[in-house]
């Protein structure tokens, strides 16, 4: 049998002394982490510029009214995953990071939901789509400068707020009578490309279940019609703004831009 000398059992028992310490101080400084007080709360709007639907003092009075104590409060008496899962219920937060710190401050960072496009039934009700496919009511805070969808839309936000439109799309009897999806399709096409997101300011549903493009800019129309295809009839309209209008100087003579046909752009002049 091989020896093990005096000198590797000494530095094998100065390492497991080292871990034991390390293991102690960890563990006094975990107790006394959740024994101590919170002094402070700092709270962070991650993404205050892009929608100002909730702000600071928002957040504080969010607390306030839930009677949830936290400045004076031991660290060990607060519910960090109840106070997150209450602040992302809010509707107009997308999600909410609650962390404390050795010296008592409790961080609360919060990202703001990101409205994609403002939904106006034929009934006059108004909600938002957002960012992740989810129904958000509007808030008295703020207006989003976002996409405007109206028309013959008959979707009331009581009967859909509960569901996102990635679950409508899953569901087939729902996304057979739903436009939400293919306004959100749109939405999301047009607000990833930099010219689209800046030249389309509005959808519309006419009554023979087409969408119509309005354009901040110029006078046409512009018929999309059904959403199959939306991405060929995207960069269509893209290339004739750039190659087409702008060289024939066609912001003047037509009307009407029609896009339902395939591999076709079709236009009406005034």
């Amino acid at each position: 049998m091989k020896k093990i000398s005096y000198k590797k059992i000494l530095s094998l028992g100065l390492w497991v002394f080292a871990l034991i310490g390390l293991f102690l101080s960890w563990s006094f400084a975990a107790k006394k982490q959740t024994s101590n007080k919170v002094h402070s709360v700092n709270i962070e709007i991650l993404n205050e510029s892009e929608t100002p639907f909730i702000n600071e003092k928002d957040v504080k009075e969010f607390f306030d009214e839930r009677n949830d104590a936290l400045i004076n409060n031991e660290v060990k008496n607060i519910n960090i995953h109840n106070l997150e899962k209450a602040l992302n219920a809010h509707p107009a937060v997308e999600n909410s990071e609650i962390s404390y710190t050795i010296d008592g401050e409790l961080k609360i960072s919060v990202t703001q939901r990101r409205p994609l496009v403002r939904i106006i039934n034929a009934n006059g009700e108004s909600y938002y789509i957002d960012s992740l496919s989810k129904l958000m009511p509007l808030s008295y805070k703020s207006t989003g400068r976002v996409l405007v969808a109206n028309g013959f839309l008959h979707e009331p936000y009581s009967r859909r707020y509960n569901l996102s439109v990635e679950d409508i799309i899953k569901n087939e009897s729902l996304s057979a009578v739903s436009y939400l999806d293919d306004i959100y399709q749109i939405s999301k096409f047009i607000y990833a490309d930099e010219l689209l997101s800046n030249l389309i300011h509005q959808i519309y549903l006419d009554e023979n279940r087409d969408f119509i493009l309005f354009p901040a800019i110029g006078e046409q129309t512009i018929i999309l019609g059904k959403t199959e295809f939306l991405a060929d009839k995207l960069t269509k309209l893209k290339q004739f703004y750039t190659d087409g209008l702008n060289k024939t100087d066609g912001w003047k003579k037509y009307s009407t831009i029609n896009l339902k046909y395939k591999n076709l752009v079709v236009c009406t002049k005034k």
